[in-house]
């Protein structure tokens, strides 16, 4: 088996050759660094490499396997983690040079649940500063490029997670989701990205656990890799209040039959053609395999923007502000004016947008009395250029997130699944909401559209230029 296969190989078949010894973790790791040397200097995917940690750490994985331990389910298989994310002994720089970076003692709980699972830490991924927009770019890395269009942006803000992914630098991605940040560059690198139901993986490095949208989910490249690394992050945890509810027990549903609501256009915004058209395609192939799509649009998507706006800027303003106060120059631009924003809220405000937040919730759960699952264009338009980007804050998120931040509000589970190619040869996203714990329906819906349409062959085209193109500065 050569390298690029390797590469290519899905988590649960690497896992499953390696617990059989017929794949070393030795070889599968310097597959993974041999094309991460080759094709990282063109996308700019990681803040961090770790190549002798992950050696080291490959080494000791074939060691427990020639032993006859008892083996994790990731035991062998690469995996990076968003530098967003502790990891115990490696700075936690969140993309900035405004704050000095921390060296957390600890994993968070997710990652050090990954790692009890076997799996092989190789680097840290790329992050706008603080994780805070649609567009992976800061004054520390600089900016992280799309695999399928180097001219294109992979969206953010988990976008290095993404390319690399889409890239094949690692099968599996630990990621993180405070507004459509797993999801967006989910749809935009052609991966798979869950935002798991609120609790379902424990965030307790959450300041404000009680008024938490920010979520710690798993990036793929294909839906059985997702289940995988889901049910390794999943479980209970004292430090998250939400988490001490132990999830459903599996559900038994099939796609003939499933109620699915299908919305087109989200709220006041318009998909764009291309998307509309290759997600529409998707559900007329759910269609054909049974389930009862019916449109929807409901006024409740409407002017949803104002209230994400209000929590998320004071929640940056009183987490940020003191950096903000003492290097504000050193600060992404856009980062700053979010900020400044979230300090204009009076505290009635804020609880004016939380009480509609909790408005908003009851009505979606009224919509998932009607249907099984939602669906709807991930982001509505592919990839933007990044010579396109309007660089002002809040410059297009509100349209291309307009249905992704909604649902870090009400805490529902949103899977991005891809749904095809547009003329230009970008990815495009078709994300799947359900009811709380029902990520395994979203799944089963995921996996057979998966089947259906045969994406998960298609690869970026190979960089030619191994010595790699120079990064961009932001």
């Amino acid at each position: 088996m050569n390298r690029d296969e390797l590469c290519d190989m899905p988590a649960t078949r690497m896992a499953a050759l390696i617990a059989s010894r017929q794949l070393s973790p030795v070889e599968v790791t310097e597959a993974v660094l041999a094309r991460i040397a080759r094709l990282n200097p063109s996308l700019n995917a990681f803040a961090l490499l770790m190549p002798d940690e992950a050696r080291a750490a490959a080494r000791l994985a074939e060691a427990e396997v020639m032993s006859g331990k008892e083996l994790g389910p990731l035991h062998g298989v690469p995996i990076t983690v968003k530098d967003n994310v502790s990891l115990a002994g490696v700075p936690l720089r969140n993309g900035s040079i405004a704050a000095e970076a921390v060296v957390p003692a600890t994993d968070a709980l997710a990652v050090g649940r990954v790692k009890a699972a076997g799996a092989i830490v190789i680097g840290k991924t790329t992050l706008p500063e603080f994780a805070h927009k649609m567009l992976t770019e800061n004054l520390a890395d600089g900016v992280t490029l799309n695999p399928w269009n180097r001219e294109h942006s992979p969206g953010g803000s988990s976008g290095g997670a993404g390319a690399a992914l889409a890239a094949g630098l690692a099968p599996l991605a630990v990621a993180t989701d405070g507004g459509g940040s797993i999801r967006c560059p989910a749809a935009w690198t052609g991966v798979l990205g869950l935002k798991p139901t609120l609790g379902r993986i424990p965030n307790e490095a959450a300041p404000d656990s009680f008024g938490n949208f920010a979520y710690v989910g798993p990036m793929a490249r294909v839906t059985d890799d997702v289940a995988l690394l889901l049910s390794v992050m999943q479980g209970p945890c004292p430090a998250d209040p939400f988490a001490l509810a132990a999830p459903v027990e599996p559900e038994r549903m099939s796609i003939r039959g499933l109620r699915v609501g299908w919305i087109a256009h989200f709220g006041e915004y318009r998909t764009e053609t291309e998307v509309l058209a290759l997600t529409q395609a998707a559900m007329s192939r759910l269609s054909a395999l049974g389930a009862a799509v019916e449109e929807v649009k409901e006024a409740c998507f409407d002017g949803l923007y104002s209230i994400y706006a209000t929590l998320a800027s004071t929640v940056r303003a009183r987490r940020y502000g003191h950096i903000f106060d003492a290097a504000g120059d050193r600060m992404t631009a856009t980062l700053r004016a979010g900020i400044v924003q979230g300090r204009g809220w009076s505290a009635l405000d804020f609880m004016a947008a939380s009480d509609r937040r909790t408005t908003l919730f009851r009505a979606v759960q009224g919509l998932l009395q009607r249907y099984d699952v939602l669906a709807m264009p991930t982001v509505t338009t592919p990839a933007p250029r990044l010579d396109s980007i309007d660089p002002a804050y809040p410059g297009s998120y509100p349209q291309w997130a307009a249905a992704l931040h909604p649902f870090n509000l009400t805490g529902h589970p949103a899977l991005s699944t891809p749904a095809g190619f547009t003329a230009a040869g970008l990815p495009v996203g078709l994300q799947l909401v359900g009811p709380w714990f029902s990520e395994q329906r979203l799944l089963m819906v995921s996996g057979a559209l998966e089947q259906s349409l045969g994406l998960s062959a298609r690869h970026p085209p190979l960089i030619a230029d191994t010595g790699g193109s120079p990064c961009l500065s932001s």
